[in-house]
């Protein structure tokens, strides 16, 4: 009986051609048991050596009866339903799924997953910067090209299951790694100066969601954790709110969800003002267990509160902002009336006050300019008495 020949054993001939070759082998298929081998050609001996050598070390790395059985398109949904759903928060699927349908597989997806080159990304990137949008009714007049933004996390997720095929012995390096990405532009932060604030408000009461918007610039919630609050996490009586879950669409669907973070899970304080603004509200929404419901009780779209808010500003005379800055707007106007950064970030749930720091650092910059105006002051008293 012939021996067979074991993993990584290699050799090298001279070929007609006149090139060398050298064959080694490089597992044994699981199904038929039979060897598989691969070879590498060179000019000269020692080259072909060389190779050899490298190539017999890379086959280690590799699982080679697997090598070459996805293509990206199927391995991007291997990664999606075995990594990605259990690893990422499920308001994220969505997203996910959407990033993989409508923009890899119809570019990539057909690519053997081994043969997969930071220059095929690279083309990838550029067109969906150039023309990468959907076609849907509802974005006919935005740019054709997605946002750097998009574009980075496409590359992203991308990267993340590739580095999963590393780890499953798919593949040796993760091409992702050697792109060149677009940079993120600046998105200005908008806030509503105080001096706007009376005619939002007063226009917010009039359209019927003075509440709502009341408490969101009072606690500086995220628009999810607005929606989601429950009267179960208001203490009317101690002046307290909860923040235990959010509201999110996913797969069409708006459904509870859980937190970003860990972070986001607080007990934040109330104002007297606060306190009676949501007494007010507990008589206006009946029994439904929602804080801010929709008409029939339910939890509101994050989509329908932002349509709102556009609404209000513009029968106001305000320029348009996103829900997230009435977010800014509390933040801003804590910082700029001495309330501390730390407790600022608590309030906020983020995961550290140096984020909280950097994102307002503009805030800060001017508080830091005014105090040491206000130590001039006092120095030069003392200094010219």
């Amino acid at each position: 009986m012939a021996k067979k020949r074991a993993n990584g054993e290699g050799n090298i001939r001279k070929r007609k051609d006149g090139r060398w070759e050298g064959r080694y082998t490089a597992g044994h298929d699981p199904a038929t048991g039979k060897t598989i081998y691969k070879n590498v050609l060179g000019k000269t001996q020692a080259e072909v050596k060389e190779k050899l050598k490298r190539a017999i070390e890379d086959s280690a790395k590799l699982d080679m009866s697997k090598v070459g059985q996805y293509t990206v398109g199927q391995w991007m949904d291997v990664w999606f339903e075995n990594y990605a759903k259990i690893k990422v928060r499920p308001s994220s699927h969505q997203t996910y799924r959407g990033y993989i349908e409508n923009h890899i597989k119809p570019n990539i997806g057909s690519i053997p997953l081994n043969k997969l080159t930071s220059l095929e990304l690279q083309k990838l990137y550029k067109k969906l910067l150039g023309n990468g949008r959907v076609e849907r009714i509802e974005s006919k007049k935005q740019p054709k090209g997605l946002s750097a933004k998009t574009v980075r996390n496409i590359n992203q997720i991308i990267s993340s299951a590739l580095n999963l095929a590393i780890e499953q012995k798919l593949i040796l390096t993760n091409p992702a790694d050697a792109c060149a990405l677009p940079t993120l532009e600046h998105r200005e932060m908008k806030t509503l100066p105080t001096e706007q604030l009376t005619s939002f408000l007063r226009e917010a009461k009039e359209s019927g969601v003075f509440e709502m918007y009341y408490i969101e610039l009072a606690t500086g919630l995220r628009r999810g954790e607005l929606l989601g609050l429950k009267w179960s996490d208001i203490d009317l009586e101690h002046g307290s709110l909860r923040v235990q879950r959010q509201i999110a669409r996913i797969d069409g669907e708006i459904v509870e969800a859980p937190l970003k973070t860990k972070n986001a899970y607080r007990t934040l304080p109330l104002s007297a003002d606060a306190i009676d603004v949501l007494k007010a509200q507990k008589k206006k929404c009946g029994t439904s267990p929602y804080v801010f419901p929709s008409p029939t009780g339910g939890p509101i779209s994050p989509d329908s509160v932002l349509h709102m808010l556009h609404r209000v500003l513009k029968r106001a005379g305000l320029p348009k902002v996103r829900f997230h800055d009435l977010r800014h707007t509390f933040a801003t106007l804590a910082l700029q009336n001495g309330v501390d950064i730390k407790t600022v970030s608590g309030m906020l749930g983020h995961f550290s006050a140096g984020f909280t720091l950097d994102t307002y650092a503009h805030v800060t910059t001017s508080a830091q300019k005014e105090a040491a105006n206000t130590m001039g002051g006092v120095l030069r008293v003392a200094a010219n008495s």
